[in-house]
């Protein structure tokens, strides 16, 4: 049902590199991805009912990742530039996400009933355009009850929501930040600010029968992203490290139980505190819990969430976001006969694979080792896979609706 989408850490490459300098390492950020994408597979396959909150912790730690870096660039350059952030993004981004729409597409008109081509083919262009979360709500289906076999792109709704965070939130820190001085601190009040006014928005405009439109619309849960920004800037950094100082372990402890226990407790259809300020307090939890886990990765919780396996699924999470969904839907009861924990295994250990290779023969050789990927050459390689995306949309064959005879009614 859900991604943030959970990108990896946002780091420049090449000269911007050097020019901002690269914040260390830290292994406890790799492990809360793997954290949030257990819960996320965990709750698509009815086992843990709150396991859809994941995708709020892929939003606060990719606004905390990404402030951190832009900030750093502005601490280095005095300036932003949104036209090099954006290239980071599409070639951290786009190969994995072109090569699961292209392959999903082809699988799903190979062997998918009609109905599944039909959405496939009308949802994709949606997709490519980071649009899709806009495109469902405006269908004007509830998005807990249609979250089923009808569609293999719903899940991406999320990374809509990050996509188009990406497209304006390099822009209002550029101009926030000018004039130097406490750039930090006017970023700060600026992602308060937003916050509070995302929160107001939700509130305003949750309905009780179906919190659809609060929950995947952009406005509605900035505050998500937001709260992981202001806790990545100077003035919430210096208090964090305060509390780092004297109790991070037990507030880390205190923090990690209390989404635990949400993750365990909230069901999204029958907790409608969740928007009139649960998912705040949620957001807030996880916004805190990274900045702590980052300015203080030795404490129990940081030295956990840095174990191996955690690290690693952590690594692989963006891949295994994109295709777990797909997984799901194709593998459904009905095609393997299998259900319970033993469905799960299966999906889990396919999506897992997909992911992997997604990482290791696409993301990973596109964003450090390609360098056609960059410049003017990574422009005309963007253009060309949009445009291959276009046309697969276009000349994709799709089965005529069903027809009811009318001639047999009386």
């Amino acid at each position: 049902m859900t991604r943030v989408a959970p990108t990896n850490d946002a780091r420049p490459t090449g000269d911007a590199s050097r020019a901002i300098g690269r914040r260390p390492h830290l292994p406890a950020l790799d492990g809360l991805r793997g954290v949030a994408i257990i819960g996320v597979l965990l709750f698509h396959t009815g086992h843990l009912s709150g396991g859809f909150l994941g995708v709020d912790l892929f939003f606060a730690l990719s606004g905390h990742l990404i402030t951190g870096l832009l900030l750093r660039e502005v601490e280095a350059t005095g300036t932003v530039s949104p036209v090099a952030f954006w290239g980071r993004r599409i070639r951290r981004l786009l190969p994995a996400l072109a090569a699961m729409l292209a392959g999903v597409t082809v699988l799903v008109r190979a062997v998918g009933p009609p109905d599944l081509v039909r959405t496939t083919r009308a949802d994709g262009p949606w997709v490519q355009l980071n649009l899709v979360n806009w495109h469902l709500l405006a269908e004007s289906a509830s998005y807990w009850d249609r979250f089923g076999a009808a569609r293999v792109f719903e899940h991406l709704w999320s990374i809509a929501v990050e996509e188009q965070f990406y497209l304006v939130w390099p822009v209002l820190l550029l101009l926030t930040a000018r004039g130097g001085g406490r750039a930090g601190h006017r970023v700060a009040v600026t992602a308060a600010v937003g916050s509070a006014v995302s929160l107001v928005l939700m509130v305003a405009l949750a309905d009780p029968a179906d919190p659809t439109r609060v929950y995947t619309g952009t406005d509605t849960r900035a505050f998500s992203l937001l709260l992981g920004a202001m806790v990545a800037t100077p003035p919430l950094r210096a208090v964090l490290a305060r509390v780092a100082g004297r109790g991070a372990g037990a507030a880390s402890v205190s923090l990690a139980a209390g989404l635990g226990v949400a993750w365990w407790l909230v069901d999204g259809v029958d907790s409608p505190a969740l928007f009139t300020g649960g998912l705040f307090v949620h957001s807030l939890a996880s916004a805190l819990l990274v900045g702590l886990c980052a300015q203080a990765p030795r404490t129990p919780v940081a030295r956990v969430l840095a174990r191996p396996p955690l690290r690693w699924l952590g690594l692989i999470s963006y891949g295994l976001y994109l295709w777990h969904w797909p997984v799901f839907v194709l593998l459904s009861p009905q095609r393997t006969g299998l259900g319970g924990w033993t469905r799960t295994a299966l999906v889990c250990a396919v999506s897992i694979g997909l992911a992997a290779l997604s990482k290791y023969l696409v993301e990973d050789p596109i964003r450090f080792r390609a360098g056609w990927a960059r410049g003017r050459s990574g422009a005309v390689a963007f253009a060309a896979v949009m445009a291959g995306l276009a046309v697969l949309w276009w000349a994709l064959p799709v089965p005529a609706p069903p027809t009811v005879d009318l001639t047999n009614l009386r």
